[in-house]
């Protein structure tokens, strides 16, 4: 098992871009995803950081694959979707219209966004030139397995979300541009103050959501560290961790010690709280139960 870094859902600077792809390029994992995830009106602002980041990161020996868009519904994006297979790196297909753009035969690889839930699925997939897979993270274990076996008949690697914020849904409209009483086509890229995205607290003042653009994300960060082994049992190939603007080299690190048995997942966990102090955790998806209750089950073991 090894370690695969999803595309950066969140609009930070050309030069944050820059650094982060940098970091990454001397970090311990295998592969990359990267390029516009949620809104295609931020790309115009990094674009051309990443020819140069797909050109150091494959110099570093890291496997890279380009995003198709979360949700691809404009003339331009189809366009955007189109041109991603002239780059000369897989497409990771995030939305199922992107498999137009991709002639039959050719590799593609398949993100989270895509709802591969049962076995019919993952074949079509395979046969129509899947490589790779990452399924939803809101998947329970016994369905994991499942697909793990069928995945490894039809020889497709199979992915499953390690750590981030989970991803929920994504919109046609902008909730972020909302808050600020601004119309989507007149958002002045406002999501860019919140670089982890800005979180939503409920009438109570419980946490609850994060909204990223058009993008709902959990408030919660998932953390699967310990559940590694049991998805190596399965046969699960990489752990796939998302992005986040702060302390990231070392958590790939924290988790590269746990895949090699180096470094315990009652111990990454403790890394994790003392450097983000303000984080909450979750892993209910995995342990078939309520995931705002994770953290008080760690700290009382």
């Amino acid at each position: 098992m090894d370690l695969t870094i999803g595309p950066n859902p969140f609009f930070w600077s050309a030069e944050s871009v820059r650094s982060f792809y940098t970091g990454l390029a001397d970090a311990p994992v295998a592969r990359v995803v990267l390029g516009e995830l949620v809104c295609s009106k931020r790309l115009p602002f990094w674009q051309d950081e990443i020819p140069q980041a797909v050109e150091l990161l494959q110099a570093a020996g890291k496997q890279v694959a380009l995003t198709s868009l979360a949700l691809i519904t404009l003339k331009r994006e189809r366009k955007l979707t189109a041109d991603l297979l002239g780059m000369g790196v897989p497409v990771e297909v995030n939305d199922l219209s992107a498999l137009h753009h991709i002639p039959e035969g050719v590799p593609f690889w398949v993100g989270p966004l895509v709802n591969v839930y049962n076995e019919g699925t993952l074949r079509w997939l395979a046969r129509r030139g899947a490589e790779r897979i990452c399924l939803p993270p809101e998947l329970p274990m016994s369905a994991i397995a499942v697909l793990a076996q069928v995945a490894h008949a039809e020889g497709v690697a199979l992915e499953v979300w390690g750590h981030g914020r989970l991803p929920l849904a994504i919109s046609g409209r902008c909730y972020h541009a909302r808050l600020h009483e601004r119309a989507k086509d007149s958002c002045q890229f406002v999501c860019e103050q919140d670089p982890d995205g800005r979180d939503v607290d409920t009438l109570e003042g419980q946490r609850f959501l994060t909204v990223n653009g058009v993008q709902t994300l959990s408030q919660s960060y998932a953390c699967m560290a310990e559940h590694v082994a049991q998805y190596r049992d399965m046969g699960v190939s990489a752990l796939r961790l998302q992005p986040q603007s702060v302390g990231f080299d070392a958590i790939c690190h924290d988790y590269a010690q746990l895949l090699a048995s180096e470094l315990s997942a009652a111990t990454l966990i403790d890394t994790l709280s003392a450097a983000h102090p303000g984080m909450q955790f979750c892993d209910g998806y995995g342990r078939d139960g309520a995931g705002a209750n994770w953290r008080h089950s760690i700290s009382s073991a």
